[in-house]
């Protein structure tokens, strides 16, 4: 592709050569291309095949594609995406640009575009599509069927599954499903098949549509205003990328890549910018759990074997800790957890911490006896491990609570503070623990 890019080649030899792949193919092929030559392909396509090929990209990778093109070249493209997925990329835009590009869409378009983007992302508002087949319901089965038929590129974009029965234009009063039309009495009115339809407002959030998508084996719900008029559907499969999304987001930032999506076809000082933020915070809680350390030099000096088991100290009660701000997250996201729940949550990883704790601290424990033959030395490792696990859960258990009730990001801060406090407290309770019964260890 690049080499076609690069000579000029025409835009229909391009496309004929991405026809040819499946669309794992054409996405990595697409990958492997400088952002400039990514630019480049989405300008010369036809706006109808960039579009199909932007449906496969990342939402934020494609605004930052766009973003850098004119708005009059990126309308065209983003105005062929589905309406749900428009304004995904759209939302991902300065507000700026987003703007500029919406202008250049036609009138309708453009206001639909605007109360779409006014939702938050992760209500129903903000992922529901508006395209969308709905009928009156004095219409008869065959003048329907004989539409679908008239039109069938429009049902095939739209992957139709369900025919929504209104009146006065978009009040719901049923829903058909498309088999049940086909076997339907030609004569009949539609509104004499139609089923009571379930649907959800505007405000419903991800958590309510995944909790509604599990409870009714529907592949799309209607998205009802206050007057009971049809706003847009929801797919169960836009719910279904909203809440990988989100998961691939907290796991980004979990891992300290800040401040979106990453790929490796992005700008080199674009990917530096978003690891160093959280690379160099590290630093500094780094040298603050090290002077800990620092501070007991006589005493792993006196007892070098104490150097061994500070590393497994620490990743012990790390691990535990990640446990509970697992649990922590996934409890905040269901809304089972409460910043407010601080106690409760604290008091249920306490008690699952002592016991884990007392587990590990009598296996390492046991462990470094019989590695030195120093039951003093046992006690002393074991004893730190069991006293820091019960940290680490109570800290993990906790912070996201916390840190959400402060209006912070817990994906972000909470495996920072974790790492940080657990590493201080493990070095500190063994040192310290060492300290006490130094005469013992030698």
């Amino acid at each position: 592709i690049h080499t076609l890019l690069d000579g000029g080649a025409p835009a229909e030899q391009i496309e004929s050569l991405l026809d040819g792949l499946e669309p794992a193919e054409m996405l990595h092929a697409v990958f492997t291309l400088g952002p400039d030559d990514q630019r480049a392909l989405l300008s010369i396509l036809a706006p109808e095949k960039a579009a199909s090929l932007v449906e496969e990209l990342p939402d934020a990778h494609v605004a930052e594609l766009i973003e850098e093109m004119p708005a009059v070249s990126a309308a065209p493209i983003v105005e062929e995406l589905a309406s749900d997925h428009r304004v995904d990329v759209l939302a991902e835009l300065d507000v700026e640009d987003a703007e500029a590009i919406i202008a250049e869409l036609d009138e309708e378009e453009a206001n639909e575009v605007r109360e779409l983007i006014s939702y938050p992302a992760d209500q129903a508002g903000g992922l529901m599509m508006t395209e969308f087949a709905a009928y009156p319901m004095a219409l008869s089965v065959r003048e329907v069927i004989d539409e679908i038929t008239a039109d069938t590129f429009d049902y095939e974009f739209l992957t139709v599954h369900y025919l929504y029965v209104v009146v006065k234009k978009k009040k719901l009063k049923g829903v058909i499903r498309l088999r049940d039309l086909v076997f339907a009495d030609p004569d009949q009115l539609i509104g004499q098949i139609a089923k009571p339809a379930l649907s959800v407002g505007p405000e419903a959030s991800l958590e309510d549509l995944e909790h509604f998508f599990n409870e009714h084996d529907i592949a799309a719900v209607p998205v009802l205003d206050d007057h009971q008029m049809l706003l847009g559907i929801v797919r169960r499969r836009a719910v279904l990328e909203a809440l990988t999304g989100r998961a691939e987001a907290d796991s980004l930032k979990a891992a300290g890549i800040i401040g979106g999506d990453e790929l490796r076809s992005m700008p080199v000082i674009v990917r530096s910018r978003r690891r160093l933020a959280w690379l160099s915070i590290n630093i500094g809680l780094n040298i603050i759990a090290a002077s800990v350390i620092a501070a007991y030099e006589d005493t792993l000096t006196a007892v070098i074997a104490l150097a061994v088991f500070l590393p497994i100290v620490s990743d012990m009660s790390g691990c535990s800790g990640n446990q509970a701000v697992a649990v922590s997250m996934r409890e905040l996201t269901l809304g089972a957890a409460l910043p407010e729940d601080v106690m409760r949550v604290w008091r249920k990883e306490a008690i699952v911490g002592t016991i884990n704790g007392v587990a590990l601290g009598a296996l390492l424990g046991i462990a470094a006896w019989a590695w030195k033959g120093n039951p003093i030395l046992g006690l002393v490792v074991g004893g730190a491990l069991a006293a820091n696990t019960v940290v680490a859960v109570s800290i993990g258990g906790t912070v996201p609570l916390i840190l959400r009730r402060l209006k912070l990001d817990p994906a972000v801060a909470s495996g920072p503070l974790l790492t940080t406090v657990t590493d201080m407290c493990g070095f500190f309770l063994l040192l310290s623990l060492a300290t006490l019964v130094l005469p013992m260890l030698g």
